[in-house]
């Protein structure tokens, strides 16, 4: 294999959650490996803050407002991208959110239902869009679900986070299954902990040293870290890749009881 297989000259990738987090970086991993990126998001004053960044930096990019709770913002934001820079080749669902703090048993019905409808609901609808509009044109595509940790373990406090993402695995492995046929592959990044507004209470507090413990290297991640796993998964260097994901937590999910 050729270096070659990992860049994404050529190639448009639509990026939802893209004001913040993970998202914000990610555009511009993607970018830097030739993408033209269309960022996605419902806070358009932080997209067009980004885009300002990306062509500043002499990359192609575009925004677009989009909930990936409604399917005709859906649609209408696919319809947008394709007017910046033509059928998006790649997408990555990374819009996500989490309600806070709460057990099973205090959880609130309507953060739990806003959870699904973000985490689980929304990746499914995006991920109909884009296949729907690849199968209309007769190519394939590509889908990379933003997935986590808590997918594969559990944490106190999280239940309808940990559940959607745990949701979001098993909605990979379907899509991988269904859209073969079509050329179309799905693979899911497994972040670990790493410093973002939400963790930041939890890691800059004095619980933090105990939080650190059981994780094998002894730190949490870097945004850094995951680019390697995300430009192999956007790329065509994964093309005999489909169903799968890739964890990247430290060694957290091995740490010892």
């Amino acid at each position: 294999m050729t270096l070659d297989r990992f860049s994404l000259a050529g190639k448009t990738v639509l990026i939802t959650g893209a004001s913040s987090g993970l998202g914000h970086h990610f555009s511009g991993v993607l970018a830097g490996a030739g993408a033209r990126v269309v960022l996605a998001a419902r806070r358009m004053d932080k997209l067009l803050a980004r885009i300002d960044e990306l062509k500043g930096a002499g990359h192609e990019a575009a925004c677009i407002e989009m909930d990936v709770r409604s399917s005709e913002s859906i649609r209408h934001g696919f319809a947008q991208a394709e007017e910046a820079f033509g059928m998006p080749d790649v997408v990555i669902n990374n819009a996500g959110m989490e309600p806070g703090v709460f057990t099973y048993i205090t959880l609130d019905e309507g953060d739990w239902d806003a959870v699904m409808a973000t985490n689980v609901k929304g990746v499914w609808m995006v991920s109909r869009e884009a296949s729907r509009r690849w199968i209309e044109a007769k190519r394939g595509g590509n889908i990379v679900n933003i997935a986590s940790i808590l997918s594969y373990r559990q944490q106190k406090g999280v239940t309808p986070y940990a559940v959607s993402k745990a949701a979001v695995i098993q909605l990979t492995k379907q899509i991988a299954l269904e859209g073969a046929r079509y050329g179309i592959r799905c693979n899911a990044l497994a972040p670990g902990y790493f410093l973002s507004a939400v963790s930041a209470t939890l890691l800059e507090s004095d619980a933090r040293e105990a939080f650190l413990k059981p994780i094998p290297q002894r730190r949490t991640g870097e945004l850094e870290d995951y680019d390697g796993a995300l430009l192999l998964l956007a790329s065509e260097a994964s093309a005999h890749m489909t169903g799968d994901s890739i964890v990247i937590d430290g060694g957290h999910l091995v740490s010892s009881l």
